[in-house]
Parts: structure tokens; sequence; C-alpha cells
């Protein structure tokens, strides 16, 4: 579980992209852009991830942070949950998307081999408070992975996407 309220948690900006997802607090946010509260302790003084569209990131820019790798084969998986089935993983999240011209979300799974695929894609205003969603990670392999947030900036300079509260169903 991440709820950014200290630190990213081991999740990791990617290299391979043109900006970077920010650490910040709603009393750090300029009139108009990002939500009023986290998600967590629903207080302006309450962290989370955060990418905005400015003079600096053109639109399409990506910026991506990935989780630390999760073990396929790790015998001494924590169930957070009630319900957990064999091969499957989920993830819990809470995003903010909310501007006239905001850019995309996408959610990878990337196995350590590199190959990645989309679990989310998620594009435009989505409402000017939090959301929930969970994803079903797949199972199909046995090959370690990670699950990768990418930010795509849109037009609007007073646009952004926020995340908090990525949460795993199994700790791995």
């Amino acid at each position: 579980h991440c709820n950014f309220e200290f630190d990213l948690c081991g999740w990791k900006q990617d290299k391979n992209d043109d900006f970077d997802w920010n650490l910040r607090t709603s009393t750090a946010r300029k009139l108009g852009t990002g939500p009023a509260t986290d998600h967590t302790l629903q207080e302006p003084s309450g962290h989370y991830i955060f990418i905005k569209s400015s003079f600096l990131q053109l639109p399409g820019h990506k910026a991506r942070i990935s989780s630390p790798v999760l073990r396929r084969k790790n015998k001494n998986c924590k169930v957070c949950g009630d319900v957990v089935l064999a091969g499957i993983e989920n993830i819990i999240f809470y995003y903010h998307m909310y501007g006239a011209h905001i850019g995309s979300l996408i959610v990878y799974q990337r196995t350590t081999l590199g190959h990645e695929k989309i679990l989310l894609n998620l594009t435009g205003n989505q409402g000017n408070f939090w959301q929930s969603k969970a994803l079903i990670l797949a199972g199909d392999s046995d090959e370690d992975f990670q699950v990768v947030f990418e930010g795509i900036a849109g037009k609007g300079p007073k646009d952004g996407i926020a995340l908090d509260d990525l949460t795993f169903s199994r700790d791995c």
C-alpha cells in the first residue's frame, strides 16, 4: 500500500519518459490545478503524486512511474483481500483527472523482459473528485512484473492528473 504521505514507497520514476510524477500536497497547488485534498487524509496537507500540463510539457509528453517488482513465484505472499484466486493479482488505486483539455492516464503491466500490456486507458475530463479503479493483473505468465502508471500531458495549462492510495491485494 502506498499513500505517498512520506515518500514514493519504492515506486520509481521511469528514465525513458519526458518528465516526472511529483509528490505534492494540495496546499502547494495553484488555483484550478489538482484536487483540493489528497484521498488518504482528505486534507490539503495530505500527499499524492501529480502531473500537470504546462509550458514545460508539450501535449503528448509522458510521465511514467513503476511499482517495485512483484514476484510471481514467491510462496510467502501475504493475502490482504478476502478472496485471492491463483495466478490473479489485483491493484486498487484512486485518481483525479480534471480539466477541459486533460490528457490520458494509462496503466500497464510490464514484465521483467519489458513486455507491456495495457490494463486501463482513461482520456479526458473524469470529474473534479477522487475516483477509484480496481484492476485485475494478468496471471498468464510466470514472469515477475511491475505496474506502470503513465500520465500523458494534455493541452490545458491548468489540467492535471493525480494518483493516491495505490494498493496491491497481495504483497509479493
